[in-house]
């Protein structure tokens, strides 16, 4: 069948075979995300929204070559959200580009309630404060109570919404206007709610949701 995906990664074969039907699973094997077809597989739906476009012309000896730059986020609105970036000669290529790159950059978004002014065991939010930086960038997280909404430049709003958070707090240092960074910045912070341990305990007590 035309245009059927033939996995080329063990990860990919994997998924195509049936022994992982989950996002999660797939994170937790450990293997290199490398076939974007594997995230249309485990997430369908998946949705995407552009974050920045803009086109740049450079002069070489053969004359003026343009290109575009197109930075996307993808995510499910449930827990899973990515950034990419792609460029090309043709707007509809680099945004191919950025998808498939935001894609491969796929990350689970650990979510609660750490919000002294809440408290409501639901994950609305994120469990805690966490920290993020991409270049001269860098971007702090903290939880909001219920209602607050995404309180965060427009820029990067829809970062936290295709992740599945709705309230939180954010400031930011550096280079914010430079969107590329400030956007990977946040990336970066989200997948740090992964890396950082938490005590059985808390668990409940954040309302944390994995």
């Amino acid at each position: 069948m035309k245009g059927e995906w033939v996995p080329k990664t063990k990860l990919g074969r994997l998924v195509a075979n049936g022994d992982i039907t989950t996002m999660e699973d797939a994170l937790a094997t450990g293997l290199p995300l490398m076939e974007p077809e594997i995230v249309d597989r485990l997430l369908p739906g998946i949705q995407f929204v552009i974050l920045d476009s803009r086109a740049t012309v450079r002069v070489t000896d053969s004359g003026k070559r343009r290109s575009i730059g197109v930075l996307v986020a993808v995510g499910n609105g449930n827990g899973y959200v990515g950034v990419g970036f792609g460029k090309a000669k043709e707007f509809k290529t680099a945004l191919q580009k950025a998808i498939a790159d935001a894609k491969l950059n796929i990350i689970r978004v650990r979510r609660g309630c750490g919000s002294w002014e809440c408290g409501c065991g639901t994950a609305h939010s994120i469990p805690f404060k966490v920290e993020g930086r991409s270049g001269s960038t860098t971007i702090t997280l903290m939880p909001g109570p219920k209602g607050l909404g995404i309180v965060a430049p427009d820029s990067i709003k829809p970062i936290f919404q295709l992740a599945g958070i709705k309230d939180i707090w954010t400031r930011a240092r550096g280079n914010t206007r430079n969107t590329i960074n400030f956007a990977y910045s946040v990336h970066d912070a989200l997948g740090n709610l992964a890396r950082t341990k938490i005590r059985e305990e808390d668990m409940k007590k954040l309302g944390v949701d994995w």
